[in-house]
């Protein structure tokens, strides 16, 4: 039988496409095939870079291949966002987000990403409450001591956070919007440098994430004088809740999984999968209750609407409090 080369190169095209479709259905199916990179867009030693490497640990474990941490601190998450969306949408390179993935789009003039096109939501991991810290030896035991203080002083109070934008430093700007405290803002790349310098007592405190401060708490190197928590609702004991001195004041902080856009709905259910086996962990239970974590892992949809929901909750505050990249 003759074949024309025409009808031969249609045949080539259409063998070589099943062969692609069936090669892209095999990688699926067998995700992941190789070592999987986490971006962790803060530095090593925070309460984000502690929640990943716990939940790596385990989510190894159950896909079968290591997880490796990528740090990359910088520009309120944007670094290290950006490494992830403009990824390949594979499944091998995720984001461990947090509050400020949702509060970007209104603080950052520009943006090297669409944060609601170039990302697929995977799961959300969990959330918790901050806490408002400071030295052992601080003058400041409880929420109207620094008030007094701000208002005998204005502008002598300092307070850390992990980066502009993020939960340490928006809920210092609720703090100072609700009671009108001049109270000035020191933005670090990651909780890690940040709590550096509450403990070395080159800034006054810090409205730090439950998990960056656990550690610090346990062993008496940080005093805890109030938690964002609703009133009552406070974790931890004999710490009363933010809101019985300034009523209003809540502040939630959060962590979730994205991968690039276009990534393989088969690629996210495994990655959720784990992520669902590794929140049933007891020991990942303990460790998350320890640091005022409250584990929610469920559907992308579920994300997306927690999300979305956060962006205009935030972005409503931003500008009614003309607040601007540092």
């Amino acid at each position: 039988m003759h074949i024309d080369r025409r009808h031969f190169g249609a045949l080539t095209a259409g063998a070589l496409a099943a062969l692609s479709i069936k090669q892209t259905a095999w990688a699926q199916e067998n995700y992941p095939g190789k070592p999987v990179k986490l971006v962790v867009p803060f530095s090593p030693g925070g309460g984000t870079d502690t929640v990943a490497r716990t939940l790596c640990q385990l989510m190894s474990k159950n896909l079968g291949q290591p997880i490796i941490i990528d740090n990359r601190p910088g520009a309120s998450t944007i670094l290290g966002s950006e490494v992830v969306a403009k990824s390949p949408p594979d499944g091998y390179t995720l984001l461990v987000a947090t509050l400020a993935h949702a509060v970007n789009l209104s603080m950052q003039p520009k943006m090297p990403y669409n944060t609601e096109k170039d990302f697929a939501a995977v799961t959300l991991i969990g959330s918790s409450h901050n806490v408002l810290v400071v030295r052992p030896d601080s003058p400041f035991k409880t929420v109207k001591d620094v008030l007094d203080a701000a208002k005998a002083e204005p502008g002598k109070l300092y307070y850390a956070s992990q980066g502009g934008g993020t939960s340490a430093h928006l809920a210092g700007e609720m703090f100072r919007n609700l009671t009108g405290a001049n109270i000035t803002h020191v933005p670090y790349k990651g909780a890690g440098p940040a709590l550096t310098d509450v403990l070395g007592g080159q800034v006054t405190m810090m409205f730090a994430t439950h998990a960056a401060v656990a550690g610090f708490l346990a062993s008496n190197r940080l005093r805890a004088i109030g938690v964002t928590a609703p009133k009552g609702q406070s974790k931890l004991p004999g710490v009363p809740s933010i809101e019985e001195t300034v009523p209003g004041y809540v502040v939630d902080s959060w962590y979730a999984l994205y991968a690039a856009a276009g990534t393989p709905t088969p690629v996210i259910q495994k990655i959720i999968t784990s992520v669902k086996t590794a929140c049933e962990n007891p020991e990942f239970i303990k460790r998350a209750a320890d640091e005022g974590i409250t584990l929610r892992p469920g559907a992308p949809a579920d994300l997306d609407a927690f999300v979305k929901a956060d962006i205009e909750r935030w972005r409503k505050i931003i500008r009614e409090n003309q607040i601007t990249p540092d």
